[in-house]
C-alpha cells in the first residue's frame, strides 16, 4: 500500500517536451514510473519519450486513462494547466515549477476547492515512493523502500531527512515535497493522516520551517488523534533569521512572533519529538525501534 501513488498509477506530465522534463522523466520511466502520455499544445500526435503527446489533458485522459499529472510548465501557465487537470477529473497534481504567481495561487485553491484533484507543490522535488514510482526531481539513487514516511518544506533538506532514515537501516514507504512557494496545495495534516491510514508507515519524519503555520496545524490535528504514530520533528531556521528583508511573509505578517522555540514548543506539547539538529532523526528513529522491540 503506498499514498498518493504506485507503480500501477498512470502518469501524464504536462509540459513533457520541455528540456528539463525530458530528463527527470527519462529518469522516472527508467525508475519504472508508469508513464502513460503527454501534453504540450501545439505537439500533439507526436511521440516523445516513447509514449503519445497530446495537445490537452482531457484529451490525454481520454485516451490513456492518465489519473496522476507532474507538471514541467512555465509559472504563468500553471494556473491554466491545473484548471485542466481538474476539469478532467484526476486525482493528483504534482507541480515542479517554482515562483507560481500568488494571485494565481489563490485562483487554484478556488478552483480545487470542491474538487477531486489534490495539489502537491508547487516549488516541490515531488512524491516518491521507493522502488514504485518517481513524480518529479527526486534523486532516485538515495531512496530506498521502507517503513518512514517522509513530508518536508523544504527541498534540500528532505533529502537530508531521507539519508538520515537510510542512516538508521530504515527506508522510506513514501515521501512528499509539500512545495516552498508562499501558497502551496497541502499541508502537513494532509500528509499526517494519509500515513497515519497507510498501514506501510510505521513512523513519520517531519520537517518544517520558519516561515507560516503549518506546523501548527500538523501538531494541533495530531494531538487530536486517538491512535498515533511516531512523528520525528525538525523545524528549519533559527529566530535570529528574522528580519523585514528576509522576506519570510508569516513572520512579517506577525512581526517575528512565529519562531522556531515557539513552533518547537508547540510540537512537542502535542507528543511529536522534536529534534534542533536534522542530523540527529537517526538518533531517535533508532529509539523509536528499540522501545518497539522492546514491547514486542
Amino acid at each position: 500500500m503506498s499514498i498518493l501513488a504506485d507503480k500501477n498509477t498512470k502518469v501524464m506530465v504536462q509540459g513533457i517536451t520541455g528540456t528539463q522534463a525530458s530528463f527527470h522523466v527519462g529518469r522516472a520511466i527508467e525508475y519504472g514510473t508508469n508513464v502513460v502520455c503527454g501534453v504540450t499544445p501545439g505537439k500533439g500526435g507526436i511521440i516523445h519519450l516513447g509514449v503519445p503527446v497530446f495537445d490537452n489533458v482531457k484529451e490525454a485522459v481520454k485516451e490513456t486513462g492518465a489519473e496522476v499529472s507532474v507538471l514541467f510548465v512555465p509559472a504563468n501557465a500553471v494556473k491554466s494547466a491545473i484548471t485542466e487537470a481538474v476539469e478532467a477529473e484526476l486525482k493528483l497534481v504534482v507541480c515542479i515549477t517554482d515562483s507560481v504567481p500568488v494571485r494565481d495561487m489563490l485562483e487554484i485553491r478556488n478552483i480545487l476547492r470542491g474538487s477531486q484533484t489534490k495539489l502537491i507543490g508547487p516549488n516541490t522535488p515531488g512524491v516518491i515512493v521507493p522502488d514504485e514510482v518517481k513524480l518529479g526531481i527526486f534523486p532516485e539513487n538515495i531512496h530506498h523502500r521502507g517503513h518512514i514516511g517522509v513530508v518536508s518544506r523544504s527541498s534540500t533538506l528532505t533529502y537530508e531527512a531521507v539519508l538520515e532514515t537510510n542512516r538508521a537501516g530504515m527506508g522510506q514507504s513514501a515521501v512528499v515535497g509539500l512545495g516552498d512557494d508562499m501558497i502551496i496545495g497541502s499541508s502537513f495534516v494532509d500528509m499526517l493522516q494519509l500515513f497515519h491510514e497507510d498501514k506501510d508507515t510505521h513512523a513519520i519524519v517531519m520537517v518544517g520551517s520558519l516561515g507560516g503555520r503549518f506546523e501548527e496545524q500538523g501538531a494541533a490535528w495530531y494531538e487530536a488523534q486517538t491512535m498515533r504514530k511516531p512523528v520525528i520533528c525538525y523545524i528549519a531556521g533559527s529566530d535570529t533569521t528574522f528580519c523585514r528583508h528576509v522576506g519570510y511573509a508569516g513572520d512579517i505578517i506577525t512581526h517575528g512572533r512565529i519562531t522556531v522555540a515557539g513552533k518547537k514548543k508547540i510540537l512537542s506539547d502535542a507528543g511529536m519529538i522534536v529534534v534542533d539538529n536534522i542530523n540527529q532523526i537517526h538518533q531517535e528513529l533508532l529509539s523509536i525501534l528499540t522501545n518497539a522491540e522492546t514491547i514486542d
